[in-house]
């Protein structure tokens, strides 16, 4: 029988061997670049470590007016420069305004869309269909099954699903990857003087409020947003 000290030793050794992995640093952490969608702004790619994550739902959440729609149509402006994207309208969009924000229309999917059903009807055959990378929606109130069922199918579609809110649900902020409030911070303005002024855009403040996944850095916080083209769609 071979004595304790003998027995020991081979748990001692795995045991520091244990502990010294555990000691290193932790591999730096982040989503990878090629499953990121960059916003086409700067500042918001920024924040958000290089973009928004695809196969994610992800919220503007704000006050009309706070600049929401100004970020999406952004998104939107870089998704169509290279492929599909879609909005959901329920009757308020204007589409002039978003060609104006610098989206194709020929490459927007507008697809009308009335009461929460229809609405999760159709934002359900879009991301079905694969043919939008990014999909646009003002948030309707739906239970938490029927979130959690679209941001199953943006996962597996490898599509943004972004969500127009005043503030999020209980149920759409579970389903939520990535949360932003928006604040309107001034209008640029050029030529004050007199009734002759000319609107340039936009400083708005974005700040995200919840991020499932790490960022790059292993931060989030807040930034300002700037220079964004203002749209006629309500915000």
């Amino acid at each position: 029988m071979l004595p304790a000290a003998a027995l020991a030793a081979p748990r001692n050794s795995a045991f520091a061997e244990l502990k010294a992995r555990l000691s290193q640093p932790a591999a730096p952490s982040g989503i990878p670049l090629d499953r990121l969608f960059s916003t086409g702004v700067t500042e918001l790619d920024t924040l958000l470590g290089g973009g928004m994550p695809l196969g994610s739902v992800v919220t503007f959440e704000g006050p009309c007016s706070s600049g929401r729609w100004s970020l999406a149509a952004a998104i939107l402006a870089r998704a169509t420069a290279r492929g599909l994207g879609a909005v959901i309208d329920d009757g308020h969009l204007y589409p002039p305004s978003l060609e104006e924000a610098g989206v194709r229309l020929d490459r927007l999917l507008v697809v009308p869309a009335k009461g929460p059903v229809g609405v999760a009807r159709a934002v359900d055959m879009i991301l079905r269909s694969r043919v939008a990378r990014v999909v646009v929606m003002a948030a309707p109130v739906l239970r938490a099954a029927v979130w959690a069922r679209l941001a199953g199918l943006a996962h597996r579609a490898g599509a943004l699903l972004v969500v127009i809110a005043a503030r999020a649900a209980a149920e759409l902020a579970g389903a939520a990857t990535v949360r932003i409030d928006c604040a309107l911070e001034r209008a640029i303005v050029a030529g004050t003087h007199g009734v002759w002024g000319v609107f340039h855009g936009l400083d708005l403040r974005a700040n995200v409020r919840k991020h499932k996944q790490p960022l790059r850095g292993g931060w989030y916080g807040v930034a300002p947003v700037r220079s964004l083209r203002r749209l006629s769609v309500e915000g």
